[in-house]
């Protein structure tokens, strides 16, 4: 498989470098310091997998997706220092396939790129744990089911929608609009069947992409 590393700092890449260099089906092609370097070393080399921090300076998450306007069967591994559900969840919105914290150990992270390259997604344990703390499902984020399709709801339906976000269970949402329990399940029903959406992840990723709820107010609290 060949490998671009997208990394700001030298010596996490020269770690990252030794690590995988000694596997026999890893080839590292190119290393980038920046964005603009990524798509560069991208259009000179191709690669099958870009091992990225986009959190490091010289980098943003909005890489992933321009990349992929282009390039659409390459695949992103992220390693990056501990971040908060919301920006796992985000980063898997953008495009990112698998995702390890840069403390794993080195047996995990070879395992991600292995795996990666296969055409699996991966996640540490901690990463795993981080959105799971969040009721979060990451078998559950169906980030293609979001089309340009007009959707309808009620004025009480996204008012709903907005309580679901922000973290309200059906007692609550009902205590606080008024309602019973039971309208306030048969709601919850109609807004997935409108929306297309298997559970309370996909009602919440909706609200966020309709910026229904804004960011600070999202349900996602930073890892302690």
């Amino acid at each position: 498989m060949n490998v671009i590393l997208a990394d700001s700092n030298d010596l996490i890449r020269i770690g990252l470098r030794t690590i995988l260099s000694a596997q026999l089906d890893i080839t590292i092609i190119g290393e980038a310091t920046n964005n603009e370097e990524l798509l560069e070393q991208l259009n000179s080399f191709g690669a099958s997998i870009v091992i990225i921090d986009y959190t490091s300076p010289g980098f943003d998450i909005n890489i992933v997706p321009k990349a992929h306007q282009k390039y659409k069967r390459v695949r992103f591994l992220a390693i990056t220092p501990e971040q908060s559900a919301q920006t796992l969840v985000d980063a898997m919105r953008s495009g990112i396939t698998s995702y390890v914290k840069k403390d794993c150990d080195l047996t995990e992270i070879v395992n991600a790129v292995s795996e990666t390259a296969r055409g699996y997604k991966f996640f540490c344990g901690q990463i795993l744990e981080a959105i799971q703390k969040a009721n979060i499902d990451v078998n559950d984020l169906d980030f293609d089911s979001y089309t340009c399709e007009a959707v309808i709801l009620s004025e009480r339906e996204n008012e709903i929608i907005v309580l679901i976000a922000e973290g309200h269970t059906n007692e609550q949402i009902a205590e606080q609009l008024f309602l019973s329990k039971h309208t306030v399940n048969t709601h919850r029903k109609n807004i997935m069947a409108k929306l297309g959406v298997k559970n309370t992840a996909g009602i919440v990723m909706y609200a966020v992409k309709t910026n229904l709820v804004s960011p600070n107010k999202f349900l996602f609290a930073p890892v302690l």
